[in-house]
């Protein structure tokens, strides 16, 4: 019947999938119960370097270099691929003396990254291989070498790059991990080199969307209620601030707190901002994340912060809609 060998054929397909992932991920997880020394040595070599980390490989491993280039660039690392063929006709001049060169081979023979391993050396460069053979010309000449062997590819002839592949690419990601988390790399650095798209949306800081200069709602401590709400008014963000002569935070006032003023004073637009104010207000700094700024607004049910420098001078104010209109969330 039609529908029932399309119905085994799919099983089949799914099936194959469950193996390949099983393969793979088991893989991945000899590589944690092989973790050791070397693995130590060569995030040491990492964040001693002096120079850049330079990741290079040929066919499928040079794919895997490259991931593991941008990986450690984008987490503090300075990293790039160089292609070892072309690396061979001029492009080693890419390497200065303090470089560290991690050079990925499955096998650990490849013709290109082998003939380049004396040159490497006497450019000055440290050399970090990583290889499934422990007795490969590549992990004898590393000065430090780490293991990614597997015990078969995921493909059914054991030929196609597959476990090994994923086997580099995990190990790759874990020393990069290793080693921003070593030297404290935090999210504010990650916001820096991560400006575009939405992961750089995500990472804003308060300061770059924050309303600041004449657009923040500001007034002096003993301005009259009457003074406050016309700046309310006048700046459209649903409260103003209250600073002192130093410019340093007082107190906020919100359409909140007149509405409340209006429901137990009787004359509410008399007396000063001192009287309807709040006195403790949730603040947050300019260098904090916007995904911050919203928690902090959602937490306690309110739209708008002040932004304060660690001396309490109000920096400007951020409010949700600014917030929602990023596209952050």
């Amino acid at each position: 019947m039609p529908g029932s060998r399309k119905a085994s054929e799919a099983a089949d397909l799914r099936e194959t999938a469950r193996r390949v992932l099983e393969i793979e991920a088991k893989a991945i997880a000899d590589l944690a119960a092989r973790l050791d020394g070397a693995f130590e040595r060569a995030a040491e070599l990492l964040l001693g370097c002096q120079g850049r980390v330079v990741v290079t490989g040929m066919g499928k491993s040079g794919i895997v270099a490259q991931k593991i280039a941008a990986t450690l660039s984008s987490t503090g690392t300075p990293s790039f691929f160089m292609h070892p063929a072309e690396a061979l006709h001029g492009d080693l001049g890419m390497l200065v003396r303090g470089d560290v060169v991690i050079a990925v081979s499955n096998s650990g023979e490849t013709e290109e990254i082998v003939r380049l391993l004396e040159l490497i050396r006497r450019l000055g460069a440290t050399i970090v291989g990583m290889s499934g053979d422990p007795g490969s010309t590549l992990a004898r000449f590393a000065d430090v070498h780490l293991h990614v062997g597997v015990d078969r590819e995921a493909c059914p002839l054991d030929l196609v790059p597959t476990a090994s592949t994923t086997a580099a690419l995990a190990l790759g990601d874990a020393l990069a991990v290793a080693v921003y988390a070593r030297r404290g790399f935090s999210a504010q650095d990650f916001a820096r080199v991560h400006p575009g798209g939405r992961l750089g949306r995500r990472l804003l800081q308060v300061g770059q969307i924050m309303h600041s200069g004449e657009g923040v709602p500001r007034v002096r401590g003993g301005a009259s209620m009457a003074e406050a709400v016309a700046e309310m008014s006048a700046k459209r963000l649903g409260m103003t601030c209250v600073v002192d002569g130093r410019g340093r935070l007082m107190g906020v006032l919100t359409d909140g707190d007149l509405r409340r003023r209006v429901l137990r004073v009787e004359r509410p637009l008399e007396g000063t901002v001192d009287d309807g104010m709040s006195a403790t207000p949730v603040t947050i700094g300019p260098s904090a994340l916007a995904a911050e700024a919203l928690r902090a607004m959602e937490d306690r049910r309110i739209t708008s912060l002040p932004v304060v420098d660690e001396a309490g001078v109000l920096q400007g104010v951020i409010q949700i809609h600014d917030l929602w209109r990023t596209e952050l969330f």
